[in-house]
C-alpha cells in the first residue's frame, strides 16, 4: 500500500480548560483564607485591582431562606446561572446583580465596584467608626515552653559550653515537653561528648514543669514522681510495665510488684493523678479559630436564614478612573495590550468571585433544606447524603459540589461544622423505612457505650441487638469497625478500665 501526504478538514467539538475557567475551577476549593492571600496577590499584579475600603456603600445583602414549603429562594435577583457553564457579563460591563450600586450613573471619574463579596454580606452591621473598638482583640501574649526553659537555663548554667547544648536540647523539645531525636547526634554537631550533653540534661529535666525534656512517657513519670518525693523502687516496677497496665493485666501486675489489690489501686491512682504533656501547659501552639464561611439562623416562623459571611469575604475594585487618565498617556501598542490583559484579568476575577458567591449559597441552602431535621431536633435525625443528591438538585456536577464543600464551614444552632459533615452514608433500615446515616448510628453508639455500668458492658454483638431493634440493619463487624473509628476500646478493655475505676473490694 502507497502512503501518500494530504490536508483534510474536519470540524469537531471538544472542552478546553481556559486558564480563566482554571482560576475560576481553583477560586472555588479555596478557603475564605487562602482566597484572601490569593486576591492579595492579584491586587499587588494588577495596578487596575484594589481592596474596596470601608467608605464604599455595600449593596443590600442577599440571603436565602426556606419558604414553609419546605423549599429554598433565593432572596436577590438573577444568580441562578451554572458554575460549569460560566455564563456572565460581557467584558468590562460590571455585574448584572439587581442589587449593584448605582447602576447606570457610574462616570469615569468614580471607580468602579465589582466586589461579590459585597452583594453577600451579612445582615449584621460591620465597624464603622474608630471609636468602635474591640478590646477582646488585645490579649497578653502567652510564654512559650522554650521561652520558660531559657530562662531557667539562664539560672542553671554559668559556663557557655553548658549554656549551648541547654539550648541545642530546648531546640529538641515538642510541644508536650517530651525531647524528641537523638542526643548523640546533638552532641557530635556542637562538638562535645554524650557524656556531657546527658549531664546537661539530667539538670535541665529538674527544670519546671515538672516531667519537662524527659524522653519517653516512662521517664515523665518517673520525673514526677521524684519531684514529689514519690519514687520507690514498688512503682519503678509498675512503670517498667506500662504495657501490662495498658492492657488493664491487673493479676499479672500484682504478681511482679508484690502488692495486693488496694496497694495496687493506690499507685495506678497515683499515675493518674501525673501529667503526661507537661508541656502542653504553655502556648506553644496557637490555635486557630475556624470562620464560618456560611451563616444559619432560625426564623421565628421555623424557617432558616442562610447568608455567606461577608467578613471573610475579599472585597475588590476595578478603578475605572485610573485606567481612563492611564489610558490616555499609553501610545504604544504594547502598552495598550497590557492595559487590556490587567482590565480582562481583573474583570474575569470578580466574576469568578461573584460566581464562587453565588455557588457556595446554592450548595449551602440545599444542604440545610435536606438536613433540616438535624437542624431542629439534632445528630440522631441526620439523613445519609452525598454528593450526587446535591448536584442533582441544584443542576451542577458532583466535582462542583465536592470543590464548593472542601475547606468551607457553615455555623449553625447547633456549632459550626465542615460542610463534609453533612455528607454521610446510609445504613439500610432494619423495616421498610427510611435509611439511617451513618453519623447518626455512631452517636447511638456512643450514647450506649457511655451508659454502660461495670456490671453490664455492652459487647458489639449486643450491640448490633439493640440497633436492630431500634430499626438499623447493621453487621457487627460495622459496629466494630465505627467503634474503633471513635477510639473506643474493645467490650473486654472497658470492663477491666472500669474495674480499675471502682473501689478497691471490687477490683480484688
Amino acid at each position: 500500500m502507497a502512503l501518500s501526504t494530504k490536508l483534510e478538514l474536519r470540524q469537531g467539538q471538544a472542552l478546553v480548560m481556559t486558564p480563566q475557567l482554571q482560576q475560576a475551577i481553583k477560586l472555588l476549593q479555596l478557603s475564605n483564607l487562602e482566597l484572601n492571600v490569593f486576591v492579595e496577590a492579584e491586587i499587588e499584579r494588577n495596578p487596575l485591582l484594589e481592596r474596596d475600603g470601608a467608605d464604599n456603600e455595600a449593596p443590600e445583602p442577599a440571603a436565602s431562606t426556606k419558604d414553609d414549603d419546605g423549599l429554598a429562594s433565593l432572596e436577590h435577583g438573577g444568580g441562578d446561572e451554572d458554575w460549569e457553564g460560566t455564563t456572565r457579563p460581557d467584558e468590562g460591563s460590571g455585574t448584572d446583580l439587581d442589587n449593584g450600586p448605582n447602576e447606570g450613573q457610574r462616570t469615569d471619574d468614580e471607580p468602579q465596584v465589582y466586589a461579590a463579596s459585597t452583594t453577600w454580606s451579612s445582615t449584621s452591621g460591620g465597624h464603622s467608626g474608630e471609636e468602635d473598638v474591640n478590646f477582646e482583640e488585645f490579649v497578653a501574649s502567652q510564654v512559650s515552653l522554650a521561652d520558660h526553659l531559657k530562662e531557667q537555663l539562664a539560672c542553671a548554667f554559668t559556663d557557655q559550653a553548658s549554656h549551648l547544648i541547654g539550648i541545642g536540647l530546648i531546640d529538641m523539645v515538642d510541644e508536650a515537653g517530651y525531647v524528641r531525636g537523638d542526643i548523640a547526634d546533638l552532641a557530635d554537631r556542637l562538638g562535645t561528648t554524650l557524656a556531657e550533653s546527658e549531664r546537661v540534661l539530667a539538670v535541665m529535666q529538674s527544670f519546671e514543669p515538672a516531667g519537662v525534656m524527659a524522653r519517653d512517657l516512662a521517664e515523665c513519670l518517673v520525673l514526677q514522681l521524684k519531684d514529689r518525693n514519690r519514687y520507690d523502687p514498688i512503682i519503678a516496677k509498675l512503670i517498667g510495665n506500662l504495657d501490662l497496665l495498658a492492657q488493664h493485666n491487673l493479676p499479672a501486675l500484682r504478681r511482679l510488684c508484690g502488692v495486693d489489690a488496694d496497694e495496687l489501686a493506690d499507685m495506678i491512682g497515683e499515675l493518674r493523678a501525673l501529667n503526661p504533656k507537661p508541656g502542653l501547659a504553655f502556648g506553644t501552639v496557637e490555635v486557630q479559630t475556624v470562620v464560618p464561611d456560611v451563616i444559619v439562623r432560625p426564623r421565628s416562623d421555623g424557617s432558616w436564614h442562610i447568608e455567606l459571611n461577608s467578613e471573610t469575604l475579599p472585597k475588590v475594585l476595578v478603578n475605572q478612573s485610573y485606567l481612563t487618565s492611564v489610558s490616555k498617556v499609553a501610545a504604544s501598542p504594547k502598552d495598550k495590550t497590557y492595559l487590556q490583559d490587567c482590565l480582562q484579568t481583573a474583570n474575569w476575577l470578580v466574576r469568578s468571585l461573584d460566581q464562587r458567591a453565588r455557588t457556595i449559597l446554592k450548595v449551602a441552602e440545599e444542604i440545610v433544606r435536606q438536613q433540616d431535621a438535624f437542624l431542629t431536633y439534632g445528630i440522631q435525625h441526620l439523613r445519609p447524603l452525598n454528593l450526587k443528591s446535591i448536584a442533582d438538585a441544584i443542576g451542577m456536577h458532583e466535582s462542583t459540589v465536592s470543590r464548593v464543600t472542601s475547606n468551607k464551614y457553615m455555623a449553625t444552632s447547633r456549632g459550626i461544622f465542615e460542610l463534609k459533615f453533612f455528607f454521610t452514608s446510609a445504613i439500610a433500615s432494619a423495616s421498610e423505612g427510611e435509611a439511617h446515616s451513618s453519623e447518626a448510628v455512631r452517636h447511638r453508639i456512643r450514647r450506649m457505650i457511655e451508659a454502660e455500668t461495670a456490671s453490664d458492658v455492652l459487647s458489639d454483638d449486643r450491640i448490633v441487638e439493640k440497633l436492630k431493634a431500634d430499626g438499623v440493619d447493621i453487621a457487627r463487624r460495622t459496629v466494630a469497625k465505627y467503634r474503633e473509628a471513635m477510639h473506643i476500646a474493645s467490650s473486654v478493655q472497658r470492663r477491666r478500665a472500669k474495674r480499675m475505676s471502682a473501689p478497691a473490694r471490687v477490683i480484688a
